[in-house]
């Protein structure tokens, strides 16, 4: 069989390509020569870490905010500036960049470090004090004779915190030349850390806020200019990206997913333009590719309460827990969960942002209840739930 790369249509396709350049900066892991809206943030960030120049720990920092407002391409990006002007003067600092849902143990985190940093540790099968003091050794002595600076940058720490606790925090911040730049989601995420820990890491905070309409056509079009052929782009495609993802609460990731996504269907049907009709059809498969995700990851019990509330809104009921209670039994027959478990499945769902829930009152003496909505398409989830 011939190789399929090879394949005559692929080929002239790829030679033949009206649309992209290049793909690469439509990745929210791209980081571009300036990132745009985000200077006093990264300002902030540099005012914290500045004095590592000095041969002085720099400060903890937090960076708060929610998904695709910037958060973690600031710090890279401030990452790469402190390393240039480090090296320049001669300044021996590391930066290691460690996302928490690759390593969601306090083990983990320590033994990555070690051995980015050198120092050989398994990935399991030593003790805590074991892999504790191989890292704090490097602090001791290193090949380069110098005084080793340390900044830990962990990505979603709030996933670490919730499976391991703050042992972690614990370890870093009663180490000597080690900073720590923690990012989170949320606001609330230190109600995982014990005051002994909050006490040491004593951290500075930045808070990203959502990006609006206007800023989000500024980094797309900054982002389009180095991915599309000139002339490819309908006059409307960026500002209707911008404004949908301004709806998605400021998400920049979203944003770059919808153009990328629309630029990917003209591509396929050949066309010399990516027009508006392209993004709204772009917006479908990202919504149902989300949704089929996360429907293929939950647990049958999950699944089951989604179909119940999927079947309580096309009935156009008022969804109760009570009620809800009652049409998930239905579906589950004699393996169903108690009512009370039914409240953590309903909190998680609520997480994943495919539910939400307001509490009402009933008025005086009647107490008060959850009214549960559905918030994706219903044909989407009805798709989704039955191809699983």
């Amino acid at each position: 069989m011939a190789n399929i790369f090879e394949d005559e249509e692929l080929f002239t396709k790829r030679r033949k390509n009206l649309i992209f350049k290049d793909k690469k900066p439509l990745d929210h892991r791209f980081l571009p020569e300036k990132l745009v809206h985000r200077d006093e943030q990264i300002k902030e960030i540099a005012k914290n870490w500045v004095d590592v120049l000095d041969n002085v720990t720099p400060s903890n920092v937090t960076l708060y905010g929610k998904t695709g407002t910037g958060k973690t391409a600031a710090s890279k990006f401030a990452r790469e500036q402190l390393i240039e002007v480090a090296c320049n003067e001669s300044i021996f600092v590391k930066i290691e960049y460690i996302r928490c849902t690759d390593y969601t143990t306090e083990y983990q985190v320590l033994a990555e470090l070690c051995n980015r940093l050198g120092r050989d540790v398994p990935s399991r099968g030593w003790t805590k004090a074991e892999v504790v003091n191989a890292f704090r050794s490097l602090f001791r002595t290193n090949a380069f004779g110098k005084k080793l600076h340390l900044i830990v940058i962990l990505d979603e720490i709030d996933i670490l915190l919730d499976k391991d606790g703050d042992g972690i925090l614990y370890t870093l911040t009663r180490t000597d030349n080690v900073a720590v730049l923690s990012i989170s989601n949320y606001l609330d995420f230190k109600n995982l850390i014990k005051s002994r820990v909050t006490s040491s890491l004593n951290d500075k905070e930045i808070v990203f806020p959502p990006y609006g309409a206007d800023q989000l056509s500024d980094i797309l079009s900054e982002r389009a200019e180095l991915s599309f052929n000139e002339g490819v782009l309908d006059s409307d495609v960026i500002p209707l990206c911008s404004a949908m993802a301004a709806k998605e609460e400021g998400d920049a990731r979203y944003a770059l997913d919808l153009l990328k996504n629309a630029g990917e269907l003209a591509f396929d049907e050949a066309s010399k333009k990516v027009t508006s009709d392209h993004v709204k059809r772009a917006k479908d498969r990202i919504e149902h590719n989300k949704v089929s995700e996360i429907l293929s990851t939950l647990p049958l019990q999950q699944q089951r309460l989604l179909e119940a509330i999927l079947n309580l809104t096309k009935q156009k009921e008022e969804i109760t827990s009570g009620k809800l209670y009652e049409a998930y039994t239905d579906i589950s027959k004699k393996d169903a969960v108690t009512y009370r478990r039914i409240f953590d499945f309903i909190n998680e769902l609520e997480l994943l942002g495919i539910i939400s829930t307001n509490t009402v009152s009933r008025g005086r003496g009647k107490g008060r209840t959850n009214i549960i909505k559905l918030q994706c398409d219903e044909t989407l989830l009805e798709t989704a739930i039955y191809t699983i």
